[in-house]
């Protein structure tokens, strides 16, 4: 019988020939196909060598139909001792013709191979990949992850990762377009664009099937993209693959998809650019994986890191923008869900993007507007600024150019309306604001049809203007409503475009109220019912005098007070409309930006408003302060408050003009500012108690935001009071020689804490002094950051002329270093709110009454991007002062040979100086800190803010890398070390430079041992101040412990540091004098060995515990490095341990107690399994260094006793007893 079938093989395989190209017969048989499957029933195979020899030659030969029959019947008619050869043949078969790669792959899938020979075969087909067709390659890969082994996925999948190209699965729409006109003739009418999305989404499943089946590939898949460390590198497979991973069931693809999402986000390695091109090529296979993209970009939306949350948002955008109405229904509803959370940063982010879809994408938000309605339901919890966007949210959904939206604006109105009415001034300023937005969205200049009238139609004007109106009536009764109208709606023409005719209407009515209501022509005399007598002060147009004009502050203020004592009015007396001064500036605000938006930006109409004087009074009353009564005081007291406002927003409104003249009274306005902040420190010291009149209106009630007591501590916010004028046309436009910000401006007095032992009289000269201005910031009116641009100016002058027009005098005006202080104070704080401030984290249970963001208003209109754009053109600005502040140090050093303190030296002008100093530093180090740096979208922004330092140095170089930037602004700052004059400017410095060595990729090494140096350098510095005596107190304290921790931390070495400071340093301190210091550490002495002390503690604790365990097949030199390493350590430990018998405070216990236990815990965890395996080679070393242990733990082992009594630190010392135990 086996002959038989051989021959009849034989005879088919010569008949076979003549139909292959024969087709299918009239009666439909296909005699080929009939002879192959005859194949595929034979019982046993003689020689099936030969047989599968003679398959192969007829595949060489055969048509593609035969082809494919004959390679997907090999399986059934081999044998298993034929697969081997036969895949061998078929792999050379793939590499000659792709085409045939389905049907290969088919029967290699059926063969039973050795993992050799499959890992053989599955190279090949990895080469093919790039080649074979779009239609074909799922087939291929899902060959690939099929046949991989449980041993080594990684590399297989790192490298179909690699060669698997989707972007080149989408045809550009020019050519989709024209392959569907080709296309549809054809009888599927499938165009050939949806030909390659059905590939992709099968690709998709078979790695999906992958994932789910075998945890191994999903791990080599997370590995893949993990190991990607370019963000060209990654590509669309990467976040398709991330979205699958969190598609799937398993915790650990979950868990694993999303953290890697945020660490490649957070890096800069996957953008914003990635995820638009993945939605704009496969927007239609993503919508099978929406619910993880929503996943995902809540995730991103709720972190804590502020550099994953912007891409949160563009997932958010691209999901909306790319799916249907239920996914954008989804969207909405989530982005509603953030907004109404509570959590401060992740309601921001929400409301922005729901606006953001608001503006781009208005017929598609007009069908969820029931969704943000709901978030009505939680204005309580808004802030201001969330309310703004809120109601600019609903408005333009409402008032838009959609039509049949009338519902919505009846419901908006009722909203308004009942806030507007409401007793409760949150309320009336939910509805204020409110009120506001809509009139932006229904007065907003829009492009009209031709025919209609240009602008708005009157119908639509007339509503503008009631609304208007009905707002201003409801807030004319209280005066914080009424200035917080006029500030929302001088914002709203700051941003937004409204119709001419509003405008006009708007800006006619505030200047004729402004005039009525605020100015007065000046007479011969001023008299009236004042409580103090009548003055006219700060006149700059002195030739004016006579017949000028005046801001009515006084006599304002005195009408201000009358209605508290007297409230009644004679019968038939129309009451006339309550003017308050605390509208004066946010009303001046509204006209200045009116006369901007009517007239292109020139105030030529307003402008005698910067020279003007103001009716105030003499300021000789402060001298005699002390006598006035409690009203008398309290009244001076906000008369200072309401000037100083005054002046801030005049400073707004003026700071950007060019004229020089002009710029001249902006700078002498800062100078009043500055003189009047002095005035104004003594008035509060001698005013307990007193609450300011509010200055920002778009917050809760200004009352909790100053300290319970405003008199100042001797400990806290000492400053001077006598001031020095200027030599200026006016000598009450001198400036005072103060500073305004703690922390800075207390770098030279507050960080002394006076002795215990010090006199009753030291400490009342101390509180009589002056108040920390720092706790009364939200009194005061914001400044622009326009108006930081007037620390441009450099020395300003004009001559003046007589009475016959001749030059007698030139006048001149600049900077003082109490200006320059006043306007570096101002640009810091807003960069900690804006660049350094982190993303609000859940809202804490006990809610704090101040509000961090009064006084930000018109500074959060920008982003994080446009502020810091705007403080880096102020850089080589910020950078002269640096320079100046060098050099007047430098030759103070030089002309009185190095010492400080020498006779003769203005101390007041020393403590300017050097507040000036480190807040240029720290302005410098919160700018250069911004998150935002790190992302590679605004890597361009951070090198033109280093090009700028590093041009100070070299000047002639141009495109040079990131690295070299950094490495020539390191040196550049690097030059002012040599005279800084506080410790707490040192730390400045010092944590400046850590911050641009993060930007220098390849020096780090470098960048360390320059560090250490330089904070070594400041540790051995005898600090001392201007006058005469050595810094000391908590501040200086905090920063020493600073300084030294980045000493210890940045040293190659910490033992042998910690080992040097111990052994060396204390026992100098040891033996000198009570009050003196070391003589190798000069910052070491008897107050500041609790910080040393702490210090080494801590970073001895911290070095043992990254020491790495020990195993036993750890090599000897090894061991050998390790047990040296651990006998330094035993050391200093023993060292440290012992010098609680000389210092043997309750504090220096407590801190030996507490790192004693970390470091008996990594002594057992790691240095005990290192004794047991080097016992046998190192028994001297071991016992040795075990008699070291054992000396200390005996002296702590007496510590803990004698703690035992010591309620306060027996906690400590059960910690350690359990540690023995």
């Amino acid at each position: 019988m086996s002959q038989i079938f051989t021959l009849i093989i034989n005879i088919l395989f010569e008949k076979l020939p003549e139909f292959m190209f024969e087709g299918v017969s009239e009666d439909g048989l296909n005699v080929p196909r009939l002879i192959i499957n005859q194949l595929k029933w034979l019982d046993r195979i003689v020689d099936g060598k030969d047989l599968s020899s003679k398959l192969m030659q007829m595949v060489s030969v055969a048509p593609m139909g035969i082809q494919r029959d004959i390679i997907t019947s090999l399986p059934e008619i081999l044998e298993d001792s034929q697969h081997g050869d036969t895949a061998k043949e078929l792999n050379g078969l793939l590499q000659q013709n792709t085409q045939l790669a389905v049907p290969i792959l088919d029967a290699l899938s059926s063969f039973n191979l050795s993992s050799a020979l499959l890992s053989e075969v599955r190279e090949a087909v990895m080469g093919t990949l790039s080649a074979v067709q779009l239609e074909d390659l799922p087939v291929v890969v899902k060959f690939i992850l099929h046949s991989i082994s449980a041993s080594g996925p990684n590399e297989v999948v790192c490298d179909l990762r690699k060669k698997l190209e989707l972007e080149q699965c989408v045809l550009p729409a020019v050519l989709q377009a024209s392959q569907s006109r080709m296309k549809s003739k054809s009888v599927s009418g499938v165009p050939s664009c949806n030909n390659g999305q059905d590939s992709v989404a099968l690709v998709l499943d078979v790695i999906k099937s992958a994932i789910r089946f075998q945890k191994t590939i999903s791990e080599a898949w997370l590995k893949a993209i993990e190991n990607v460390d370019e963000s060209d590198d990654h590509k669309v497979v990467d976040l398709l693959v991330l979205f699958i991973l969190h598609s799937t069931n398993a915790n650990h693809s979950r868990r694993g998809a999303d953290r890697v999402l945020k660490v490649k986000v957070g890096k800069g390695l996957i953008q914003e650019s990635l995820l638009q091109k993945t939605f704009k090529g496969h927007a239609q296979v993503m919508r099978g994986y929406f619910p993880s993209i929503l996943a995902l970009a809540q995730g991103l939306l709720r972190s804590s890191d502020c550099c994953v949350v912007p891409f949160g948002g563009h997932m958010y955008k691209q999901a909306f923008t790319g799916f249907d109405s239920y996914c954008q229904q989804e969207v909405v509803g989530s982005l509603v869900t953030h907004a109404c959370s509570g959590v401060s940063g992740e309601v921001d982010v929400a409301l922005e993007l729901l606006c953001e879809l608001v503006s781009q994408r208005p017929a598609e938000m007009s069908q969820f507007t029931v969704f943000g309605k709901g978030i009505l339901d939680y204005m309580d919890n808004l802030t201001s600024q969330q309310i703004r966007r809120l109601f600019y949210l609903l408005s333009h959904l409402a008032f838009g150019q959609e039509q049949h939206r009338g519902h919505i604006q009846d419901d908006m109105h009722i909203v308004i309306r009942k806030q507007l009415s409401s007793t409760v001034p949150k309320y009336k300023r939910i509805g204020i604001i409110g009120a506001v937005m809509m009139v932006g969205s229904m007065g907003a200049c829009r492009n009209k049809p031709e025919g209609s009238q240009g602008g708005t139609l009157p119908k639509e004007t007339h509503r503008v203007m009631a609304l208007l109106e009905l707002v201003r009536s409801c807030s004319e009764s209280s005066p914080e409503a009424a200035a917080l109208y006029y500030d929302e709606l001088a914002n709203l023409l700051q941003t937004c475009k409204l119709d001419p005719l509003v405008q006009a209407w708007i800006g006619k009515s505030v200047l004729e109220d402004f005039q009525e209501d605020f100015v007065v022509d000046l007479g011969p005399d001023i008299s009236g019912p004042f409580v103090f007598p009548a003055s006219v002060m700060y006149n700059l147009d002195q030739d004016e005098s006579q017949g000028g004009i005046a801001i009515n502050l006084l006599a304002l203020m005195t009408q201000d007070q009358q209605p508290k004592t007297d409230t009644t009015q004679p019968a038939g007396v129309k009451k006339e409309r309550c003017v308050s001064p605390l509208c004066l500036s946010p009303f001046f605000r509204l006209l200045r930006l009116c006369e901007e938006v009517q007239h292109q930006g020139d105030l030529e109409e307003i402008d005698a408003l910067l020279g003007c004087p103001l009716i105030l009074t003499d300021m000789e009353v402060m001298e005699k302060v002390e006598s006035l009564s409690t009203a008398e005081r309290e009244f001076l007291c906000s008369l200072l408050f309401y000037t100083i406002n005054w002046f801030r927003e005049v400073v707004n409104a003026f700071c950007k003009l060019n004229d020089p003249e002009m710029k001249m009274k902006v700078v002498t306005r800062i100078q009043n500012i500055t003189y009047l902040l002095s005035l104004l420190q003594t008035c509060l010291a001698a005013t307990p108690g007193y609450t300011p009149p509010q200055a920002n209106f778009d917050g809760e009630s200004a009352e909790g935001m100053i300290p319970s007591s405003s008199m100042a501590l001797p400990k806290k916010g000492k400053k001077e009071s006598s001031g020095r004028k200027r030599k200026a046309s006016a000598s009450k436009n001198s400036s005072g020689d103060k500073s305004q910000l703690e922390g800075a401006a207390d770098a030279e007095d507050s960080q002394q804490d006076l002795p215990e032992k010090e006199s009753e009289k030291e400490k009342e000269k101390d509180a009589k002094s002056g108040v920390s201005l720092s706790s009364y910031w939200p009194f005061f009116r914001e400044l622009d950051v326009e108006a930081l641009s007037v620390l441009q100016c450099g020395l300003l002058s004009r001559t003046l002329l007589d009475t016959e027009l001749h030059s007698k005098l030139r006048e001149e005006v600049q900077l003082g270093p109490a200006e320059l202080l006043f306007l570096l104070e101002d640009m810091w704080r807003k960069l900690d709110f804006s660049l350094a401030s982190a993303p609000a984290k859940k809202a804490p249970f006990l809610k704090s009454k101040t509000d961090k963001a009064v006084g930000f208003a018109h500074l959060q209109q920008k982003n994080a991007k446009e502020f810091a754009t705007c403080c880096i053109e102020l850089l080589p600005t910020l950078c002269t002062h640096l320079e100046n502040c060098h050099n007047h140090f430098q030759t103070l050093l030089s002309e009185h040979q190095g010492v400080v303190d020498a006779p003769g030296v203005d101390v007041k002008e020393q403590q300017l100086m050097c507040s000036a100093y480190q807040l240029l530093l720290q302005v410098l180090h919160t700018t250069f800190s911004w998150a935002g740096f790190s992302g590679l979208e605004h890597r361009a922004l951070l090198k033109s803010a280093l090009g700028v330092l590093a041009g100070r140095l070299k000047e002639d170089e141009t495109d040079l890398t990131l690295d070299q930037l950094s490495r020539h602004a390191f040196e550049y700052l690097q030059n002012f070390q040599s005279t800084v004059p506080s410790l707490n400017t040192a730390l400045c410095l010092t944590q400046l430079l850590i911050v641009l060595s993060q930007y220098g990729g390849s020096n780090h090494r470098t960048y360390r041992e320059q560090i250490t140096s330089l904070a070594r350098r400041f540790l051995c510095q005898e600090w001392v101040t201007a006058s005469g005596e050595k810094e000391r107190g908590n501040k200086y304290n905090d920063a020493l412990q600073t300084l030294l921790s980045i000493y210890l931390e940045h040293t190659d070495d910490v033992l042998k540091a910690v080992e040097e400071i111990a052994g060396e340093g204390v026992p100098e301190l040891m033996n000198a004098a009570k009050n003196a210091n070391s003589r190798s550490w000069p910052t070491l002495n008897r107050q500041t060995f609790l910080v040393y002390y702490k210090s080494m503690m801590a970073e001895l604790e911290r070095a043992v515990r990254k020491i790495p365990p020990s195993k036993q097949m750890d090599s000897q030199e090894v061991q050998s490095e390790k047990l040296l390493t651990w006998n330094l350590a035993v050391r200093d430990f023993h060292i440290l341990i012992n010098l609680v018998k000389m210092f043997d405070s309750r504090p220096v216990l407590t801190v030996c107690l507490k790192y004693s236990r970390l470091f008996l815990e990594s002594f057992l965890k790691l240095g005990m399994p290192l004794l047991d395996y080097s016992f046998k080679k190192h028994k001297e070393d071991v016992q040795s260094l075990l008699k070291t242990f054992q000396l200390s733990t005996r002296q702590l082992h007496y510590m803990c006793g004698h703690s035992k009594v010591n309620y306060s630190i027996c906690s400590s010392w059960w910690s350690v007893e359990q540690e023995w135990d």
